[in-house]
């Protein structure tokens, strides 16, 4: 999820104190969530990341038909300037096999050209698709998740998984209390198709090589 610089998140909690008026720190209800665990576990994000990886591998069956063809482009180029150095046929032939061999090394440089312009829509493809599906799962948690905020009446929520600009936890300490993750999920899931959660994938950067998750 994002990071926050440490003196701005200290920042945001000075102002929203001091706007609470008359209410104490003390006072004011304050609830953590995990997004990081949350957008794991969410049965969304499993499906997700297997519709991706079906995208991936779709993708690389077809760059590698195109491999392939180059590969035996390759060959027959190969073949080609062979024959025409061959000395025991004729200059004719030879001629014949210089001339073949230069329009097979224009096909062979054409699939060069074509599987680097693949991988580079390819990967862009994915990784737009990857980010796209991503935004709108962490717009339906947040949307869940500011529901059950205001019913339970806490006004702050923090994300306990965030990160600072130091790579460290921007909360620094938290008892567990008025952790809201695991009911999140638990209402989250409550809708879940029978086995998607069975199929919970090890990690949802689904995409790596050419198509590595942002």
């Amino acid at each position: 999820m994002k990071k926050f610089v440490p003196f701005v998140f200290l920042a945001v909690i000075g102002v929203l104190l001091s706007c609470a008026g008359p209410v104490s720190a003390a006072e004011m209800k304050i609830a953590t969530v995990d997004l990081r665990k949350v957008f794991d576990k969410y049965y969304k994000t499993v499906q997700s990341t297997v519709i991706i990886r079906q995208d991936a591998a779709d993708m690389e069956k077809e760059r590698k038909q195109m491999v392939d063809n180059a590969k035996r482009h390759e060959e027959e180029w190969r073949n080609l300037i062979d024959k025409a150095n061959d000395q025991a046929v004729s200059s004719e032939e030879r001629d014949k096999s210089k001339k073949a061999a230069e329009q097979k090394y224009g096909e062979l440089e054409s699939d060069k050209q074509s599987i680097s312009e693949f991988d580079r829509v390819a990967s862009n493809r994915l990784h737009e698709k990857e980010q796209q599906r991503k935004d709108d799962i962490v717009k339906e948690i947040r949307h869940v998740l500011d529901a059950d905020a205001k019913a339970g009446g806490y006004a702050i929520v923090f994300d306990s998984s965030g990160d600072s600009a130091n790579m460290v936890p921007v909360l620094l300490y938290n008892n567990g209390q008025n952790d809201l993750t695991d009911a999140l999920i638990k209402e989250l899931n409550s809708t879940a198709p029978p086995g998607t959660l069975e199929t919970n994938p090890n990690d949802t950067n689904v995409l790596n090589g050419r198509a590595k998750s942002p």
